[in-house]
């Protein structure tokens, strides 16, 4: 029965066969569509995580301000608080900025804050595994994302389709009913 649009049938419309071919389509485009993206995505992710862990790198800070004075940085189940820092630049200039670190720090006591290409602060780079894990994820989200537009663009043309065929059956119907007779009521 799953093929019966594919089978000669004198009851077949051309609608019918149309609907098989963007089925068939669908299903292609879904399968090789979703894998082709979701392994690009992937790529595209891990490798610019593996560019982040390679530009950035950890350099020793001096805490400009002392930490107990500070309120708590936001998370109800983090006490770290915002402070001060200063460290020297790959350029070799002086370089301030917030990090956070534990209540109980003086000004003076040395941390290490991550940096960029040029020096600016910036976030601990991803590990080589969790690069790993959170470019399977973004491969696998764009793939089901991929899926998701295919089945759209299918759930489209069947409902235009079906608007199409129940006004050919609307006008057969309308036909067939003059031949009988006329219309009645």
């Amino acid at each position: 029965m799953r093929l019966w649009r594919w089978r000669r049938n004198p009851l077949r419309r051309p609608s019918d066969v149309l609907e098989a071919w963007v089925l068939l389509t669908a299903y292609v485009l879904a399968l090789v569509g979703a894998f082709l993206a979701g392994m690009a995505t992937q790529g595209a992710v891990e490798r610019d995580l593996d560019q982040q862990r390679v530009e950035r790198q950890a350099v020793s800070a001096a805490l400009v301000e002392d930490a107990k004075d500070k309120p708590p940085a936001g998370a109800a189940d983090d006490d770290r608080v915002w402070v001060t820092v200063r460290w020297t630049a790959p350029d070799g200039s002086a370089r301030t900025g917030q990090t956070k670190v534990g209540p109980d720090v003086r000004a003076g006591t040395r941390v290490t804050v991550w940096t960029d290409q040029y020096g600016a602060l910036s976030s601990k780079p991803v590990s080589h595994e969790e690069a790993r894990l959170q470019s399977a994820l973004a491969g696998a989200l764009t793939a089901m994302i991929t899926v998701g537009v295919v089945a759209g663009g299918v759930c489209a043309a069947r409902a235009w389709l079906d608007r199409r065929r129940m006004e050919q059956w609307a006008a057969d119907w309308a036909r067939t009913d003059t031949r009988w007779g006329g219309k009645t009521g």
